[in-house]
């Protein structure tokens, strides 16, 4: 009886670790991340999503954001701006730590102590960011666009299931 209970504590166990997202920026140690939330990304008419998820670091935390692109020109670049469900806007600063594999592109930003209290307590409303990259037919489309943390493009007036990520609740899991 002893065996089975401990066998059984080892697979829930190693189940919940496996569980766990991680983030490796570069080469770095990975870290513990959230989910890969699919925020939803109106005006981009490539995909109209979004990807972000955000990890734990010892010095505050990271965004990533990873978007389809139609060429490999195509780059998330410069500032970025969270915005929270309270009207509060975290500006992160591009330090220049990008990837670009498969036709996606990927971009991290850093969070301070302070700011990664904040995502703690509230919600992530809308992540405002830049595509820049050259300018051919049939390339990819440039400029500002934002992506909305949303489930869904549409919904009714009576659905009454969640509609956002509850990404307050697993930054503060972290």
């Amino acid at each position: 009886m002893n065996l089975k209970l401990s066998l059984l504590l080892i697979l829930f166990i190693s189940t919940f670790a496996k569980a766990q997202q991680t983030i490796s920026v570069k080469g770095s140690a990975p870290f513990p991340a959230t989910q890969e939330y699919t925020f939803i990304c109106e005006k981009y008419a490539y995909t109209g999503e979004a990807k972000i998820q955000i990890a734990k670091t010892d010095k505050g935390g990271i965004l990533k954001i990873t978007i389809d692109t139609a060429n490999d020109k195509a780059r998330i670049a410069g500032g970025l701006y969270i915005d929270l469900t309270n009207a509060d806007v975290i500006a992160c600063t591009d330090k220049n730590v990008k990837e670009s594999v498969d036709g996606k592109t990927t971009s991290y930003y850093y969070f301070t102590p302070t700011e990664w209290l904040k995502l703690k307590k509230t919600d992530i409303y809308a992540v405002r960011f830049i595509i820049a990259g050259g300018s051919n037919d049939f390339g990819n489309q440039t400029g500002y666009f934002t992506a909305y943390n949303k489930m869904n493009y549409f919904s009714t007036a009576f659905d009454k299931s969640k509609k956002t990520f509850d990404t307050a609740k697993e930054i503060s899991v972290l």
